[in-house]
């Protein structure tokens, strides 16, 4: 079987183009059955993404199934996987034991970050990410990404520190970074910018998360400090009471900001999927022609 990998974080792998489609999903919680979440990889899989993240619940509560989940994402279906790893409760032995499960299941990709800390969550011997990331860099064989904050972190006082730190983070091994969800675009490009001037050259790419229900916005505010534009606030106001409605203009918004991103020539295109394949799905056919383009025109 040829093994799929994340192109870019590959040195000798320059040569396939950009920009990149994937998703990401989240399992579910506890021993249960896996049914659901492997119908919703089948349903993504069909869309050929370039890779597929696996989200690490807190404190590691998914951590069973998000080693299982991605190992069949990158064995099964043949496409990479990035399984998301935390510092939060998390000891070396444990990290150790973790990363080895993964490489002997075939995943080789990891998404290092420090986790939310929530009032029950403690960490570990790991602080930050940028402490995970070159622990995993010195010690094991994997490409690690980092995430990336286009609005800063909610608990950096200023976007010069949070891109301080994003500098070190990179200097300790990210080997790519991914944002949080954003709704304007002009926020990102001009995070983008301020990276580059510092000197943070790895791929960017963005993530966005199609705004689908009125109940989304306040806690995706809350918990990542994105803002929110006119035109969002707009038709939430406007269609928030209506299930049908309020979908149909978070995925023509979804596919405005990616049609815009594509346009200045973003990196890759991560979509958070909140584990709706129909919602992929409606996106992806609304810009297949578009990425078929501008892969096919950079070969």
């Amino acid at each position: 079987m040829i093994k799929r990998e994340i192109y870019y974080v590959k040195k000798n792998l320059g040569q396939r183009v950009r920009p990149t489609f994937s998703f990401e999903i989240f399992p579910p919680k506890g021993k249960v059955d896996l049914d659901g979440i492997f119908g919703t990889i089948d349903a993504l899989a069909s869309l050929s993404p370039d890779f597929i993240s696996v989200t690490y619940g807190a404190g590691g509560s998914s951590r069973d199934n998000t080693v299982e989940i991605a190992s069949a994402i990158q064995m099964k279906y043949n496409i990479p996987a990035l399984a998301h790893l935390t510092c939060v409760g998390s000891k070396i032995e444990d990290m150790d034991q973790i990363l080895k499960e993964l490489k002997d299941k075939g995943v080789e990709n990891i998404l290092a970050m420090r986790g939310d800390l929530n009032d029950e969550a403690i960490l570990g011997d790991f602080k930050h990410a940028s402490e995970l990331t070159k622990y995993i860099k010195e010690n094991y064989d994997f490409n690690v990404l980092g995430a990336c904050y286009p609005n800063k972190h909610i608990e950096a006082y200023s976007m010069e520190e949070d891109l301080k730190f994003l500098k070190h983070k990179v200097e300790c091994g990210s080997d790519a970074l991914i944002t949080q969800l954003f709704f304007n675009n002009d926020d990102f490009y001009s995070f983008c910018n301020k990276a580059r001037g510092l000197g943070i050259d790895v791929p960017i790419i963005a993530g966005i998360m199609p705004l689908t229900s009125a109940k989304q916005v306040d806690r995706m505010i809350s918990m990542c400090g994105a803002t929110l534009p006119e035109s969002v606030q707009s038709f939430v106001k406007a269609y928030g009471h209506n299930s049908l409605a309020m979908k149909e203009a978070g995925i023509t918004y979804a596919t405005g900001q990616i049609i815009d991103l594509l346009a200045h020539g973003v990196d890759g295109i991560h979509l958070y999927t909140m584990n709706q394949p129909d919602t992929a799905k409606r996106i992806m056919e609304n810009i297949r022609g578009i990425l078929y383009a501008l892969k096919v025109k950079r070969v």
